[in-house]
């Protein structure tokens, strides 16, 4: 008659116990074991692929550019503040590499704080410099197959030479957002993954005309909103000849294979 008792005895000790039998569940959740329905829920913004269309127009002439790459366009947030501050231990790695005595990209965006790797895979050495706007630096001579970084935590395109070889040129563009595109040769622009929201939309070209600023122009993104106003662009001629680091003209040896 003992084994009766004892199974009526444990079936109700079960049933006060509480739901899932965690105690602290229920004192976490206001005793009821489950999550008030007042809790705000963080839900994440949708995230869109935005695209756009650029062209550039030859000053005077008015006519329309066949190459319109390497326009830059950027979005930054005006839901939040506009700038980028992350731990040294979180920033993002970039690379421009020097091969075939060509800097490539020859147009690289990056978010502001971000790091450039410079890798030299040609046989020779290489010295890059940057001495006239955005961030300054001059990396010194280094050898095939060594690698120098650089902190880019100053806003605004720095231009990229060579100490030895003239026809290195490139520009490094830091922007205050992560959320960019760069144009391909037809104009087009996509700026993928952008969360759903109001923004101040930026454009930046090399060869724009002195009269052109950044336009910039507030947008909004969303499901319904995943087009960039279109973007027009006067251009005209520049003079990209330049100095050496020390303000000399380059050694003509530099135009050497071997060199």
């Amino acid at each position: 008659m003992l084994k009766p008792v004892l199974i009526a005895t444990l079936l109700a000790a079960a049933a006060l116990q509480p739901v899932g039998g965690f105690p602290d569940a229920r004192r976490a959740s206001g005793g009821s074991g489950a999550i008030p329905e007042d809790t705000p829920v963080d839900t994440p913004a949708p995230r869109i692929d935005v695209s756009g269309k650029v062209r550039l127009v030859e000053n005077g002439s008015g006519r329309v550019a066949t190459d319109a790459s390497r326009v830059a366009i950027w979005l930054a947030t005006l839901d939040a503040p506009d700038t980028i501050s992350r731990p040294a231990s979180s920033r993002t790695h970039f690379r421009m590499v020097q091969q075939n005595k060509t800097f490539e990209p020859a147009l690289l965006v990056v978010p502001l704080g971000s790091i450039v790797d410079f890798p030299n895979l040609d046989p020779w050495f290489h010295n890059v410099f940057s001495l006239y706007q955005g961030k300054r630096f001059d990396l010194g001579l280094y050898q095939a197959g060594s690698e120098k970084e650089v902190v880019f935590d100053r806003p605004g395109p720095s231009f990229l030479f060579c100490n030895i070889h003239p026809q290195m040129t490139a520009v490094i563009l830091t922007v205050n957002s992560d959320l960019f595109g760069i144009s391909d040769k037809s104009g087009r622009v996509l700026i993928p993954q952008v969360p759903a929201g109001r923004y101040k939309m930026h454009v930046w070209y090399e060869n724009a005309a002195p009269e052109f600023t950044d336009a910039a122009k507030n947008i909004e993104v969303s499901a319904a909103e995943n087009v960039l106003p279109p973007v027009s662009i006067p251009v005209s001629r520049h003079d990209r000849s330049h100095k050496d680091k020390y303000g000399n003209d380059y050694d003509p040896r530099a135009s050497s294979p071997a060199y």
